[in-house]
């Protein structure tokens, strides 16, 4: 997180998007393995988290810990494709999204402490 504040400090759109996205995605795979979800249990046997599985794990694990964590990988998955791949987003619309993941974040190091 501190990254991508950096970044949107510069107002790098492109780079912050993804450190964003990387910041949600970590807290994803965190929860997954802390609740070994069926998502996670896959990760084991194939040795690689697909985008996919972050996907499905996030709507797994709001079933369980709350809306936060699909909003919060809903908003990192939007800029990563929209923001970075994309280049579509300007620093305003990254700010939008960090909010959502910048909960996600806070609320996944409550469950994970």
């Amino acid at each position: 997180m501190s990254e991508a504040r950096e970044y949107v400090g510069k107002g790098d759109a492109v780079q912050a998007s993804e450190k964003l996205y990387k910041a949600a995605e970590e807290c994803v795979k965190a929860l997954a393995e802390k609740y070994r979800t069926p998502e996670y249990q896959e990760f084991m046997r194939e040795g690689r988290w697909h985008t996919y599985l972050l996907g499905m794990a996030s709507k797994t694990l709001a079933k369980e810990l709350g809306y936060w964590v699909l909003d919060g990988w809903n908003a990192a998955y939007d800029l990563h494709v929209w923001g970075f791949h994309e280049r579509k987003y300007t620093i305003e619309y990254v700010k939008v999204s960090m909010t959502k993941i910048e909960e996600m974040v806070r609320e996944a190091r409550k469950v994970i402490s």
